[in-house]
């Protein structure tokens, strides 16, 4: 074995997935093991979503990888840090790669890491693997996008490296290397439908300040919409998904594109549902129409605000009347809307909460999914709230979700908020349904009064 590719996405031991079971597996590890096993290499892959940490220490233990590369992102960190440290007491030499590597690779260096890779795997990899094989984890200023530690203990961040610029040139992911069955199953039991994801770019070209895009960079880059289409007919034949989730930043944001990928799927006869993200700014009436000919069933957007001045201060780049519209539009069609929403941006104050409640019932979404602002290191956001950050724990011991900053108000005050804002919500569905129960009536506007006065009980109290 050249390289033993995992993981931290430990489902069984996280309470939170637990409840949602919606997991999909790492592309990112994925197309790796098949990029590199098209170069020659013997790679294995340890897939963590339906196992163990336990059984993962029982295959080190067994297998004896001498490089073990892992993925990591916000969610998988602690496990990641976990999975390092057992590697390394068996001798291991460990990669880190995904997004937290740019921003914090000293810090994995420090915790036992041996290289990390700062940006895309494929091409890095294919020169790191040989490299350590023959010279060991030293002397590798000559290799672009890594970062290391040298002989004399010296940390080097190497040349960036560029970004791979045909996606069609490298082998669709490796998932013959894991059981996607298992993940399909899991959707179907737990929801009704099985579900595979699949991904047609790479790189987000908007300014969103509080997205990170440390990994596929600010450029955006397709594949060949007959790429695409070939992969979507493997899918369908292989594995027979009920619905399928396109995990693009923004799957319309390029409308040729899209036209010739409407275009490819008509002439192949293919229909199946599907959902994805997108922009308002991306979309009209009639890429809406052929995305419903197409299967599209939901699309989110990241609507964040229903005040346009934090949006601006977000620098979205799109209006709040234009979410409005085309979410409506969308329905119109058959196609549900998913809203992101997130309160506590730097700024906000009640008025703006009222203006995101306001928002939620003109358009009406069929669903949405609401969080607390947390600046993630190298974005615009952490860069402008960085000198008043609150830290309250040591970095292996957290992530940037937990990070907080002076001036905003309280997780107590947020807390009031949701649960405002969400009964605030229902209630207007609620009075605008035909039939009307009074009971859930009463229950909701009870709670979103009782919230509300939370609110201004903890408004004054600043972090």
């Amino acid at each position: 074995m050249d390289i033993l590719l995992t993981h931290g996405y430990f489902l069984q031991e996280d309470e939170a997935e637990k409840r949602i079971m919606k997991p999909y597996p790492t592309l990112g590890i994925l197309y790796i093991s098949a990029y590199l096993k098209s170069k020659g290499f013997h790679v294995d892959i340890f897939d963590s979503t339906f196992k163990s940490k336990e059984t993962f220490r029982q295959y080190i233990d067994s297998a004896r990888p001498s490089l073990v590369g892992i993925y990591v992102n916000l969610m998988t960190k602690l496990n990641a840090l976990d999975l390092i440290k057992y590697c390394k007491s068996k001798g291991c030499s460990v990669i880190v790669g995904g997004p937290e590597i740019p921003f914090y690779g000293e810090e994995f260096l420090k915790h036992g890491a041996d290289v990390g890779v700062i940006g895309e795997g494929e091409l890095t990899l294919e020169e790191v693997i040989p490299h350590i094989q023959k010279h060991g984890t030293t002397g590798m200023r000559h290799i672009h996008g890594i970062i290391y530690r040298e002989t004399d203990g010296t940390i080097v961040r190497t040349a960036e490296r560029e970004l791979i610029q045909d996606l069609d040139s490298i082998p669709n992911p490796d998932r013959a290397a894991i059981n996607l069955h298992q993940y399909i199953n899991t959707w179907r039991t737990h929801h009704g439908r099985g579900s595979a994801s699949l991904i047609c770019a790479r790189g987000c070209p908007f300014t969103c300040t509080w997205c990170s895009r440390s990994v596929f960079g600010d450029t955006h880059r397709r594949r060949s919409a007959k790429h695409v289409v070939d992969e979507i007919e493997m899918l369908i034949a292989e594995y027979k998904p009920d619905q399928l989730w396109f995990a693009d930043d923004v799957f319309t944001i390029n409308h040729r594109w899209f036209y010739d990928f409407y275009e490819v799927m008509k002439k192949r006869n293919i229909k199946i549902p599907f959902e994805c993200i997108s922009r308002a700014d991306r979309l009209n009436e009639d890429i809406l129409q052929k995305m419903a000919e197409l299967g599209s069933f939901r699309i989110w957007y990241g609507s964040e605000s229903g005040s346009q001045r934090i949006l601006d201060a977000m620098q979205r780049r799109v209006k709040v009347e234009q979410i409005q519209n085309i979410t409506q539009v969308a329905q119109k069609f058959g196609i549900e809307a998913g809203l992101f929403v997130m309160l506590g941006y730097p700024g906000e104050e009640i008025s703006d909460i009222d203006a995101t409640i306001t928002h939620l019932k003109k358009t009406n979404p069929d669903t949405y999914l609401t969080t607390v602002a947390y600046p993630i290191k190298g974005t615009t956001l952490y860069n402008e709230v960085k000198d008043s950050l609150i830290i309250n724990n040591d970095w292996e011991k957290s992530t940037d979700r937990a990070l907080n900053f002076k001036g905003r108000h309280t997780e107590r005050f947020y807390w009031f908020a949701t649960r405002h804002m969400v009964n605030e919500v229902r209630l207007h569905k609620l009075m605008n349904n035909e039939r009307k129960h009074v009971l859930p009536l009463v229950s909701s506007y009870a709670k979103s009064k009782v919230a509300r006065m939370g609110m201004r009980l903890t408004e004054k109290a600043r972090t």
